[in-house]
């Protein structure tokens, strides 16, 4: 009798705490629906769903079948089918009034400790979570992305709800593909249509820049701002004629082209969508009128968003805590988190991994309904754990992201001293992860991810992708559980 006849055997007599050696039985998984019993399993290093029974589930499982259960992949095709036969595998839209926080899985192992560090709280975890140029520097595609959050969950046994972002999207063609693979979440990338040139401006080149719009443009907006204030729960908001110019040339064809994308691939959509608009990549910070015009142009024209991400004071740089004057933060967040609650959406921080100093003041701010997105810190625990217990591959590609740091940088804005990391012969093997706990370091992996992933050898072979997932794989217990460690102390900190 082998290993899965064993299991199906377990099944049938209703035992599904089983052991066996050299298996490993995610008992959190077990389910059993419309005659058949299933159960998540590992077995020569590869996941798969052990299915006994029979009846229409059973037999639109794709598997190998013997007399009675299937050995299942963890494919696209039977990602499907429990969608269809266990509704808490398919991702869900959250609305306005619950917390929720963006976990992209840019390697698509890190879900399981994901979902370990969201149960039992009050939060809600965006588990696919990937722009299109993650997708490219991993080499993924959204509907494996999808697939993946949703076999973690199977395998969790997590019944509470997930989320599906279709992260930083520009285009509606690429909003459309991610809605009709079943994304629950749009985050709309306005950058492009936000004109950075305008601060660079002086007065009167703004001035001569306004009055080239059409008198019935600038009519409209004069209208129905100029030196008018709108009040708050706390605060007010007033438009003087130079800072209602700036915001017009600047902001003004990025709300143009949300309602566009709301009127074209959101508002008539039969699913549920939870609409974010990013405003955050800009190269000054939003202010809180900016914020303000962009909400009530687009409010005015009966657009419904589930929340929005300004550029807050200071810096969010990957990787690493906020850089900035906290005492600032925390008085014009609190104007933001006002204008949020004054329009009825949540405030969405950006590039949220590891900004403990703030996170106290976004809890309390938005009274605990707030998105908060995180992505390369679940890849900065893999290569924690890399470290730990690979040294020799962690040198590797620790020496790799030294050399091609450059080329990494140009995607990314941060202040990384590569003179400021210890030098890699000055550490002991025991002491590697330690490099994660180091500002420079961080930024360092952080930014490399891509190149690190894909880095090929002469003959085609990966560098070093291969043995990285390999490593995990083989201490899955150790990475589920350090981000549990990280993940909950990021939750504990907001409040959650």
């Amino acid at each position: 009798m082998d290993i899965y006849e064993k299991i199906a055997a377990a099944l049938k007599d209703n035992r599904h705490n089983i052991q066996l050696d050299g298996v490993k039985i995610y008992p959190q998984s077990y389910v059993e629906v419309d005659m058949v019993k299933m159960i998540m399993v590992k077995a020569a290093e590869k996941k798969v769903i052990l299915a006994q029974g029979s009846g229409p589930l059973f037999q639109e499982l794709e598997g190998e079948a013997y007399d009675d259960y299937k050995v299942c992949n963890c494919s696209h095709l039977n990602r499907v089918v429990l969608n269809k036969y266990l509704p808490y595998t398919k991702p869900s839209a959250f609305g306005k009034e619950i917390a929720t926080i963006g976990l992209g899985d840019r390697l698509g192992i890190a879900s399981p400790g994901h979902i370990q560090a969201v149960k039992g709280r009050e939060i809600r975890p965006i588990l696919a979570q990937q722009s299109i140029r993650e997708l490219n520097l991993t080499n993924r595609t959204y509907r494996n992305v999808l697939d993946a959050a949703c076999f973690a969950v199977f395998q969790e046994g997590y019944k509470d709800g997930f989320g599906a972002d279709g992260d930083h999207l520009k285009t509606e063609e690429d909003i459309q593909s991610a809605l009709d693979l079943g994304f629950t979440m749009i985050t709309l990338d306005c950058s492009e249509m936000i004109d950075n040139t305008i601060d660079k401006l002086t007065d009167t080149e703004v001035e001569e820049k306004y009055y080239q719009l059409p008198q019935s443009v600038r009519e409209r907006y004069e209208t129905r701002y100029l030196d008018k204030c709108f009040e708050l729960r706390n605060s007010k908001i007033c438009f003087s004629k130079e800072n209602l110019m700036k915001n017009v040339l600047i902001y003004g064809a990025a709300a143009d082209f949300i309602v566009a994308i709301y009127e074209k691939q959101i508002k008539h959509r039969d699913q549920k969508i939870d609409f974010e608009v990013s405003i955050d990549e800009t190269v000054t910070p939003t202010t809180p009128e900016a914020h303000y015009f962009v909400a009530r142009e687009i409010y005015d024209r009966q657009v419904d968003i589930n929340s929005m991400a300004p550029r807050f004071c200071g810096e969010f740089q990957k990787g690493i805590d906020y850089i900035g004057d906290i005492h600032q933060f925390e008085k014009e967040f609190q104007v933001h988190a006002e204008i949020a609650d004054h329009f009825g959406y949540k405030i969405s921080i950006h590039s949220g991994s590891d900004k403990f100093s703030v996170f106290q003041t976004i809890g309390r701010y938005t009274e605990g309904r707030f998105h908060v997105k995180t992505a390369g810190t679940n890849w900065l625990e893999a290569v924690r754990v890399v470290a730990e217990k690979n040294p020799n591959l962690y040198r590797k590609m620790h020496q790799y992201a030294l050399e091609h740091f450059d080329e990494a940088r140009a995607y990314y804005h941060v202040t990384t001293d590569i003179e400021g990391i210890v030098p890699l012969e000055k550490v002991n093997d025991h002491e590697l992860s330690q490099y994660m706990n180091e500002n420079n370091a961080r930024q360092l992996l952080h930014i490399t991810y891509g190149i690190l992933l894909q880095a090929k050898d002469a003959s085609g072979q990966y560098l070093f992708r291969e043995d990285f997932f390999y490593t995990l794989e083989q201490h899955e217990a150790e990475y589920d559980e350090a981000l549990r460690k990280h993940i909950g102390r990021h939750l504990e900190q907001l409040g959650k």
